[in-house]
C-alpha cells in the first residue's frame, strides 16, 4: 500500500470520527483547566491530584458527551 493510500485512508477516517475526537481534545482541556484551577490542595483526590489524570479523565468524559451528538447508523437490508 502506498503512502498515499495511507494518507486518504487516515484523511477519511479522521472525517469520520471528527465529532468524537473533538470532544477528546475539548475534553482533555477542559480536564486539564479543572485541575488548574480547582485540583485538590492534599494530593488524595484520585481524579483531579495530577494533571494527567484530570486530562485523561476529560477527555473520556468529552468524547462520551459529544458522541451523544453522533447521527445514528440505520442497516439496510
Amino acid at each position: 500500500m502506498s503512502n498515499l493510500n495511507k494518507f486518504y485512508e487516515m484523511k477519511n477516517w479522521i472525517i469520520k470520527n471528527k465529532l468524537g475526537l473533538s470532544g477528546i481534545v475539548v475534553g482533555g482541556l477542559l480536564g486539564y483547566a479543572y485541575y488548574f484551577f480547582i485540583g485538590c490542595s492534599s494530593g488524595t483526590c484520585a481524579i483531579t491530584s495530577k494533571p494527567f489524570n484530570s486530562a485523561v479523565y476529560g477527555m473520556v468524559m468529552g468524547y462520551l458527551a459529544f458522541s451523544v451528538f453522533e447521527p445514528k447508523k440505520i442497516k439496510e437490508n
